[in-house]
């Protein structure tokens, strides 16, 4: 998956590409690098966020379809989105009504931050909902963010509540110890997967494993961030990540741009040169594809 959320301005920075012309190329390129390496490899556009088919047209238009396999869509219609759960299928279906493409939903999810009860029945009308309307479907998430972690936002705590929500989003808490959906969740693997990022030498990634195991999960999406492959003993992060989920079906996402990347020194922030994103995702797909 090339990027995460693009059209999110807490991970793409549109007030430095405010038509998306620098994001469209930079996938171009990269979604050709990929193919190169490993033609048989499915490359999927960055999950959308809010959920806008306006912004596929606009990647159609600029030729950045050409260069992947699929589309994906985020939706959190409990927390977050201002449409209702039961809108799902609309929206799956606005999205492929302007591409052929495959939909896939990427990330869906519900929070506990109000009541466990909450993510109990969202969890369950969500599944009857799209898992017979997309290809891949992957809840969001697994575990709790850890409190001590800051969510990748723009405003932080001054999102208020909306902020807060971001970490409550898993089927286990923080310490590990399971909610109420999660005794439904083996209803709807393995057609149902699961979104877990890991942070840099994450201490839950070999419990997280054996979760997947025990919950029947075949597949997977989790992020190889650009970012953190700068970092010191990241080569070795990045192979015992990828080594410890290579029993699933996995979707990688590269995303995050090095701070001595970036037009600004940022995340969220488009790269100096396209070239170094798109040589980025060569250099990983050759050595995990």
């Amino acid at each position: 998956m090339l990027w995460n959320e693009p059209n999110n301005m807490s991970h793409w920075d549109a007030q430095l590409d405010p038509d998306w012309a620098i994001y469209a190329k930079m996938t171009r390129m990269a979604g050709e690098a990929i193919r190169a390496e490993a033609p048989s490899i499915t490359r999927v556009l960055g999950g959308i966020s809010p959920i806008d088919p306006e912004f596929i047209q606009n990647m159609a238009r600029r030729g950045t379809l050409e260069a992947v396999d699929a589309v994906a869509i985020h939706g959190f219609p409990l927390d977050w989105n201002h449409w209702q759960l039961d809108e799902w299928p609309d929206k799956i279906a606005s999205v492929a009504n302007v591409t052929t493409h495959p939909v896939w939903v990427s990330e869906v999810g519900v929070s506990t931050f109000g009541a466990e009860e909450v993510q109990e029945f969202g969890l369950r009308r969500t599944a009857e909902l799209i898992l017979n309307k997309a290809p891949r479907v992957h809840w969001y998430s697994l575990y709790d963010l850890p409190r001590a972690w800051p969510a990748t936002t723009r405003h932080r705590e001054a999102e208020g509540s909306s902020y807060y929500r971001h970490f409550y989003m898993g089927l286990l808490r923080e310490d590990g110890t399971p909610k109420r959906a999660l005794r439904h969740f083996t209803d709807y693997t393995p057609a149902l997967g699961i979104c877990q990022w890991f942070h840099f030498e994450d201490h839950r990634l070999d419990d997280a494993v054996q979760w997947f195991r025990k919950l029947g999960v075949r597949k997977v999406r989790t992020g190889l961030s650009w970012a953190d492959s700068l970092r010191p003993g990241a080569e070795a992060w990045l192979d015992r990540l990828v080594r410890a989920l290579d029993p699933f079906d996995v979707t990688l996402t590269y995303c995050f741009t090095p701070d001595s990347c970036g037009v600004r020194a940022d995340h969220t922030s488009p790269p100096q040169r396209i070239e170094d994103y798109a040589e980025f995702c060569a250099r990983m797909t050759r050595r995990y594809a």
